[in-house]
Formats: structure tokens, sequence, C-alpha cells
């Protein structure tokens, strides 16, 4: 396990705390083995590459829903590298074999790579990224983005499994936000794969612009789930910094939760009302 730990916060000093989080932070990065550094800066260029396509639409404009948008090298970008960063994080606290965790990191950082990488390419050829048959490059495409969500669905259902198999280290309160981010994960995962399956029947029989309007109503679920593996486990670590004690630290990490299950529930609502 590479988990590095951080002093608590000082409310008294404020200042000196946030430098001890920093340099903690770089020890890590210092101490992370190789598919880990690997992840972290795959992850940072996929978020550089998000945010650089949120400038290009900011300069050439267009629309910004639909299934031709410089919005989606910018979400895909931006979510892909969170994604990454927090899967080479958080498993780092998961019991599974050294060995086996590289793989699946460089694996799982490599289709990272791809799935952006196809929807950047698709997005400066003005062609729709997903559910596109009109011509053999933008089939290949297609499918390698499919081939690849097949790819995620392995790796991080493996990863969940190896979470809920064991009990995961670090402070009491990072164990359950790691198994209910990975369960909320797993939702996202299927979700996702649920579209994909609607939208590539839809395509046989309706057309491109069916299938991306047929895939609407799972979308926001689909957004909210996936970050669930990073947004809880970083509330957690924050906890386990405070001065709180641990049946505190545990009401708001167990509130948390179901705050989250509530607004993937209103997730889903909203996209089926606004579909």
């Amino acid at each position: 396990m590479s988990v590095v730990p951080v002093p608590p916060l000082s409310p008294a000093g404020p200042v000196r705390s946030a430098v001890r989080v920093v340099a903690a932070g770089f020890r890590a990065a210092r101490a992370a083995r190789p598919a880990e550094r690997l992840s972290y800066a795959t992850g940072s260029a996929l978020v550089a590459s998000g945010l650089f396509h949120l400038l290009v639409f900011l300069v050439a404009g267009g629309p910004w829903d639909g299934p031709v948008s410089w919005r989606k090298p910018f979400t895909f970008g931006v979510s892909f590298g969170l994604t990454l960063i927090a899967i080479a994080w958080v498993t780092s606290y998961v019991e599974i074999a050294g060995r086996t965790r590289a793989v699946l990191l460089v694996l799982f950082a490599a289709d990272c790579v791809l799935e952006v990488a196809g929807i950047t390419v698709q997005a400066w050829r003005h062609e729709p990224s997903h559910f596109n048959m009109t011509t053999p490059a933008d089939t290949a495409i297609a499918l390698s983005l499919a081939a690849g969500g097949a790819l995620l669905v392995v790796v991080l259902t493996w990863f969940a499994v190896a979470a809920f198999r064991h009990t995961p280290a670090g402070p009491p309160e990072m164990r359950p936000a790691l198994r209910a981010g990975f369960a909320m994960l797993l939702v996202g995962l299927a979700s996702g794969a649920v579209m994909i399956a609607r939208g590539v029947a839809d395509t046989r029989g309706g057309g491109q612009e069916a299938a991306y309007h047929s895939t609407g109503p799972l979308k926001p679920l689909h957004a909210v789930t996936l970050h669930a593996v990073l947004v809880l486990p970083a509330l957690a670590w924050l906890l386990a910094r405070t001065s709180w004690r641990e049946r505190t630290a545990h009401r708001v990490m167990l509130g948390a939760g179901w705050l989250y299950v509530a607004a993937a529930v209103g997730a889903l609502g909203w996209g089926l009302a606004t579909a």
C-alpha cells in the first residue's frame, strides 16, 4: 500500500497546517509507485485537455448540447482525468496484489486515453463520436469507444469487488466512503452500459439523432454516480484530519452518503423529466 499519513489540520495554525498537508502530498507523490505516477500524470493531462477544449468552445462557439459539440471533449476529458486520478488514489486503500493493481491501473489509464482521444478526434472532425456508423472511420471510432467502455466496466468492477471483499485500509471514515463510492460507481457503469446498448439498437433502427436523444434520460445519473468514488473518499480524507470525535465523523460520513444517493435519485428524476 502507498498510503501516506497526513497530520491532522490544526485550527490554531491554518497556514502551518496547510503547509504540512502540501508537504505530505509531495511525499505521497514521491512514494507513489510507477503505475500510480503514470495514472496521476495521465489524469492531469486529460483534465488539461478538457479545459483546453472549454477554451476552444468559448472562442469558436457552437452548440453546447447535441451529438456534435465542444462540450464533449471538455466534459469527457475532465471527467476521465479526475476519475483516473481518483482510482489511482483510492485503490491504494484497497487490499489487492500490487502487480495486479499496477496492471489494472495501466489498462485503465490507456483506456481513458483511448476514450478521450476518440471523442476529441470526432469533435475536431465535426462528427458524432457515439453511435456513428456513417463511414468506415466513424464506425471504427464508435466501435473502439464501445470496446473501451467494456474494458472500463471490467477494470472498475474488479476494483469494486476488492473493496467489498476485504476491509479497506486507512481511517475509519474511509471504509464506508470507499464502499459507497464504488457502489455508486457500479450504478454509473450500469447506466452507461444501458445507454450504449440502447443507443446501438436505436442507431440501427432510427438513426443517430434518435439514438442520441434516447440515451438522454440516463446521462445525469451516469455523470453524478461516476464521481462518487472521488467525492466521498475525499470527504473522508478531510474528516480524518479534523479534531471531531469518531462518532461525529461517522455520522457526517453517513449523512454525506445518503445525500449522494438522494442526488443520484434526483439526477435520474431530472433526466426523465427533461428528456
